[in-house]
């Protein structure tokens, strides 16, 4: 939907794309909010949780030692350097502690990814921050996000993943979420919907739609390029044809 081009870049060709600090320091600060849940209710404080930030980094490392390189370029593992990048994520573990209270809350799941498939055989796939489930039953879908919260004109894009989110995990439990939730730990924000079974059944058209829209594509071979400011971070702009000379 952003820009089909792209699209065949990413999911079609799979061009590799360079890693970046920004979204690496958004892997950290999840990998810290999941492992948080690991202690025990009454020893999720602030002080305690921003312990784990050197726990979840040495983690990462072990899984793939050239993020290293990402984070502090030339850098070593005990550099200044990283500790001052590790340091980064503090403030927004402190804007969490200012949008809940983790010692009030059990997950129902954290990290988990949800699957379902349609009458087509489409399959829709995706992971999941966060899953609480209430007393009542009540289904909660909560997602971290290390920025800012758009503004009201851009909610709907932001509100997109969350709502298929919303028909997936309806399609699995047979029970609508009561809730969708995005904390933006950039601005200490909090989006909040709740979806109607309308709502999501438009989001089923939506995918479904798309997915044809994908299969002409790679038939006729014709992916339209949809330039914008973002095309300014698109690791693809030099090979695009929307800016070849």
């Amino acid at each position: 939907m952003q820009c089909p081009q792209l699209f065949k870049y990413r999911a079609i060709d799979r061009l590799p794309e360079p890693p970046s600090a920004a979204a690496l320091k958004g892997t950290l600060v999840h990998e810290v909010l999941e492992r948080m849940f690991d202690l025990p209710a009454k020893d999720r404080t602030p002080v305690n949780v921003a312990e784990l930030i050197e726990e979840a980094w040495d983690a990462l490392l072990a899984d793939d030692p050239t993020l290293l390189d990402v984070a502090v370029p030339g850098g070593v593992a005990s550099s200044a350097d990283v500790v001052a990048w590790l340091n980064q994520a503090r403030p927004l573990i402190e804007a969490y502690f200012r949008l809940e209270d983790p010692r009030r809350l059990e997950p129902e799941g954290r990290e988990i990814e949800v699957r379902t498939e349609t009458a087509s055989g489409l399959v829709l796939r995706g992971f999941v921050d966060r899953l609480d489930i209430a007393p009542d039953g009540a289904i909660r879908i909560v997602d971290y996000k290390t920025g800012k919260a758009p503004k009201p004109a851009y909610e709907g894009k932001a509100l997109f993943q969350m709502r298929f989110y919303a028909l997936v995990v309806w399609r699995i439990r047979g029970e609508i979420p009561k809730m969708l939730q995005l904390l933006y730990l950039g601005s200490g924000e909090i989006v909040r919907y709740e979806p109607t079974e309308d709502d999501l059944l438009g989001i089923e058209r939506t995918i479904m739609a798309l997915h044809e829209a994908i299969e002409r594509a790679i038939e006729l071979d014709e992916w339209p390029t949809k330039t914008s400011r973002l095309c300014d971070w698109c690791a693809h702009k030099t090979i695009c044809p929307a800016f070849a000379k």
